[in-house]
């Protein structure tokens, strides 16, 4: 066994990746605090090429220090929009279509692995901020709630782990079932 070298990987530019055919997902950062999650978010969404990521509210966006840090260049090649309100993203969301879906912990949750999806539909992700979560205001808004679940003292994860597994099961479900 051993280590491929980065040729041999056989990854494309951003020019033909930009053309390639995306996974029909796209993600909502409401209000994310750190620079650091939001490129996470951005190279996991070149990883699984989704269509776009909407920044929000407070969420950093590109040429920022910390997002370049951590999308070690998706940040080039995943499109992107900024919206000063993360409601306001949502509704012209829901115009186009989308299927609103939040990762929350709110009464009427539905657990991740239990989610069906309608295949038919495109999907936006909406992730909240990391202290007080995803804004009050949009719930009445969603179509629905996924919660991760989770055994240990904390109840949470770090909003990077929580969309690489959302956007990795997400994509599973897609391409795979």
């Amino acid at each position: 066994m051993r280590k491929l070298k980065l040729q041999e990987l056989n990854r494309v530019d951003n020019d033909t990746y930009k053309k390639q055919p995306k996974t029909p997902l796209v993600l909502v950062l409401d209000n994310i605090r750190s620079g650091l999650n939001v490129g996470s978010a951005f190279r996991t969404s070149d990883g699984f090429g989704l269509e776009k990521i909407y920044l929000c509210g407070i969420t950093a966006t590109p040429p920022h220090k910390e997002i370049l840090k951590t999308a070690i260049g998706a940040s080039e090649s995943v499109a992107w929009e900024y919206s000063e309100t993360t409601l306001e993203t949502i509704l012209n969301l829901k115009k186009q279509g989308f299927q609103i879906v939040a990762i929350e912990q709110v009464d009427q949750r539905t657990w991740l692995q239990d989610f069906k999806m309608d295949f038919g539909k495109k999907y936006a992700l909406v992730f909240g901020n990391e202290v007080d979560g995803v804004s009050e205001e949009i719930l009445p808004h969603l179509d629905a709630c996924i919660e991760i679940p989770q055994m240990g003292t904390k109840h949470s994860l770090n909003i990077s782990v929580c969309v690489g597994i959302v956007v990795w099961d997400f994509f599973k479900k897609i391409k795979y079932e």
